[in-house]
């Protein structure tokens, strides 16, 4: 399936002209209340994938969807593509892009970006294993090599596990977890955009 991209400049030219596209942010909620492009709604992967069938049949013709820097609104926009959906296309680079091409973006309660935890989570596995494997037990080595190779898996299917279960903490929910029907409840008339 090909991937219809949205160039982050013409976002910035749209928004100043006034006739900006819909946008769906589907970060977590905690990264979306962290930093986040004005005009845009949240709702979170996990959340679209419950019912993509639903949302295809009513996001507006020309809606973006966006993440920190591209992954999970491509895996969004697959979601959506094999639902049905037409008219999506991902924000090329995401909101790193969307900065970096002078692109505006609202900023609150500064958390850790999801890419960032799981990197820290990774690494401290890691090098746990390894000085486990030193200091108690040889076989403590194989939790590296577990990690390493859920790395690698990772890599080759564009998903993460870790990044899933690290979701579902605290520090990553808002006492605002948009659901679906919430979502739907907010999105324009499709005539009228």
């Amino acid at each position: 399936m090909t991937i219809a991209l949205y160039a982050p400049e013409d976002l910035s030219d749209k928004k100043t002209d006034g006739k900006p596209p819909f946008l769906v942010d589907v970060r977590t909620p905690a990264e979306f209340e962290s930093i986040r492009i004005e005009g845009s709604r949240n709702l979170p992967l996990d959340q679209l994938r419950r019912n993509p069938k639903k949302l295809a049949e009513q996001l507006p013709a020309e809606t973006v969807l966006i993440c920190h820097s591209g992954a999970r609104s491509r895996e969004a926009a697959e979601t959506l593509g094999a639902a049905g959906s037409q008219h999506t296309s991902v924000l090329a680079g995401g909101i790193i892009g969307y900065q970096n091409c002078g692109g505006e973006a609202l900023r609150d309660e500064q958390r850790w970006a999801m890419e960032r935890q799981v990197r820290m989570v990774a690494g401290t596995l890691v090098v746990g294993g390894l000085i486990g494997a030193k200091l108690i037990h040889p076989r403590l080595a194989y939790v590296s090599a577990g990690v390493g190779s859920g790395l690698i898996f990772a890599a080759a299917t564009n998903t993460c596990a870790m990044a899933r279960a690290l979701s579902l903490l605290p520090w990553n929910r808002t006492c605002e977890n948009p659901t679906v029907e919430t979502f739907l409840q907010n999105i324009p008339d499709v005539t009228t955009v």
